[in-house]
């Protein structure tokens, strides 16, 4: 009877020693310092959904870090991620081309497979977001969001580097700011005094660090 008081005494403290390092882990972890790293992309596509239709281009950049207190915009846009990929299916849509102005004959044959481009770029995202956590930035997110997680999850040999979620919506920020409805919150709406000074041409790293500059002046933006 003894030896089993002795027993169970011993399990409950190694249960109890088990428990405090297992909490002490935990809080560890959660004081090392996390970063966000945000990344602005932006893509070119033939059609409104990857799978039936493909990614024709798209394009990264570095937006800046945020560390729960301290945002820091980059100190160039210089250095961004760009490809073009060769379509995955025939099918297309004519409006879509007219927009982007890519020629997807062209890319038939000199774009990169997809299996290349995501892999690389995923490369590229973990090398610059080194001891943070990759974020995504776009405007409105849905979009861009949609073809970049599939395509990485479908092709990337690393997956998506930015998991499942870890995304930033612009639109849905300017809203907040702003005090308007999502409805009211349309890029045309948003004040000259919060756009960068690079041009919107349709040319997805363009884009992409358009949106960037964009992205860091309604992040310090106090609203109105």
């Amino acid at each position: 009877m003894t030896q089993k008081l002795l027993a169970r005494a011993t399990d409950a403290e190694t249960r109890g020693s088990a428990a405090s390092i297992g909490t002490a882990e935990a809080k560890s972890e959660r004081e090392l310092p996390v970063r966000d790293v945000y990344f602005s992309a932006d893509v070119e596509t033939d059609g409104p959904v990857p799978g039936p239709y493909s990614m024709l281009s798209f394009g990264l950049v570095l937006a800046g870090t945020f560390d729960g207190s301290r945002f820091t915009r980059p100190q160039t846009y210089d250095g961004g991620f760009y490809a073009e990929l060769r379509p995955i299916s025939n099918t297309f849509q004519e409006e879509a081309l007219r927009v982007n102005r890519l020629d997807r004959e062209r890319l038939v044959s000199e774009g990169q497979p997809a299996g290349v481009a995501m892999t690389e770029a995923s490369e590229w995202i973990a090398g610059l977001a080194a001891g943070g956590k990759p974020v995504l930035v776009a405007y409105p997110l849905s979009f861009d969001w949609t073809w970049l997680f599939w395509y990485f999850t479908q092709f990337s040999a690393h997956g998506s580097p930015f998991e499942h979620s870890r995304c930033y919506d612009l639109k849905t920020a300017y809203a907040v700011k702003a005090g308007v409805p999502i409805c009211m919150a349309g890029r045309s709406r948003v004040p000259e005094s919060l756009k960068g000074s690079h041009p919107h041409t349709h040319h997805a790293l363009d884009d992409a660090i358009e949106q960037a500059q964009l992205f860091a002046n309604i992040f310090e933006w106090e609203g109105r």
